[in-house]
């Protein structure tokens, strides 16, 4: 990325406080240019934004806690993802997973087929949620990352990092390339 579109991007900071999670890092508001590029990786199959945006993520990987031992994509449901052909989560996570030298986790998985999380509000968001994620064995991880591409209310974050934690971490944080402002 050069240095002026570097510089045009709607930068937020870094941290952002989320309920349940050990650290949260979503350095760019769900903004334009952001949205447009997040959209089009999404549902028009876009996929050069994705290491583009790993990269952009790893300049802020020092800001989340050292003990980081794996990486979850937030999972699709198998439905979605076959739709979709991929995972968005998957597709920034994995180059993010291989700078960093860290395992994937595959057995998380997202059970329930739920609708689209925009344009919710936040107690909709929860009860859409609810039940959505399972642990299809232990997780054998202390701290993981879940990766994602936004994060809004913070809902799918927290439910995944029930059943992570249910399933045998101790801890767990968020990178995230965006996050809205409520």
């Amino acid at each position: 990325m050069c240095d002026g579109c570097h510089n045009d991007l709607p930068w937020i900071g870094p941290l952002h406080d989320l309920d349940g999670m050990e650290a949260v890092v979503a350095p760019l508001e769900y903004a334009f240019p952001v949205d447009a590029a997040i959209k089009a990786m999404k549902f028009r199959r876009k996929l050069f934004y994705a290491p583009a945006f790993a990269q952009l993520l790893m300049a802020f990987f020092d800001e989340l806690p050292d003990d980081i031992d794996a990486l979850l994509p937030m999972p699709l449901h198998w439905f979605r993802h076959a739709t979709r052909g991929f995972n968005q989560a998957a597709e920034i996570g994995r180059p993010i997973a291989k700078a960093a030298g860290l395992p994937i986790i595959t057995n998380i998985i997202r059970q329930r087929r739920t609708p689209f999380q925009s344009g919710l509000a936040a107690s909709q968001r929860r009860r859409n949620l609810a039940m959505a994620f399972s642990a299809t064995g232990a997780v054998q991880y202390r701290h993981v990352l879940i990766v994602d591409d936004v994060i809004t209310t913070g809902e799918s974050c927290r439910q995944l990092a029930r059943v992570v934690m249910a399933a045998g971490a101790e801890k767990v944080s968020a990178l995230a390339v965006a996050r809205t402002l409520l």
